[in-house]
């Protein structure tokens, strides 16, 4: 069969699959705390910024923060893992008040600003 018999779908776009919005976003709910690296990545980023103030690149100081975060011991990793094991507790207590109000359809009612909300 030659080229130009066989039917081709050039002209047609592929149709773009539809999302499925099944989740319903809650404002309400705590958010999940950030894991140990970025709190890490915080601190770095300050330091590299004072280093090394002619990069600019978001990238490049990624790519240095991940090197650092790689090289360094579990002893100078503690910090950071405390800090993020502290705020993880108080994201699951929060979680649990939330879903007793949700059970109890209190939520509704309550203007209460969350304390994760920054």
């Amino acid at each position: 069969m030659k080229r130009s018999a066989q039917k081709t779908n050039s002209g047609k776009k592929p149709k773009a699959k539809q999302k499925k919005n099944n989740n319903k976003f809650d404002a309400k709910k705590p958010k999940k705390p950030p894991t140990a690296f970025f709190y890490f990545l915080e601190d770095f980023r300050k330091e590299f910024k004072e280093q090394n103030p002619d990069i600019k690149s978001m990238c490049e100081i990624g790519k240095a923060c991940g090197e650092k975060w790689k090289t360094m011991t579990y002893e100078e990793k503690v910090q950071y893992y405390d800090i993020a094991t502290e705020k993880r507790a108080e994201f699951d207590r929060a979680m649990i008040e939330f879903n007793k109000k949700m059970e109890n359809g209190d939520l509704e009612e309550s203007d209460e600003e969350s304390e994760f909300d920054e």
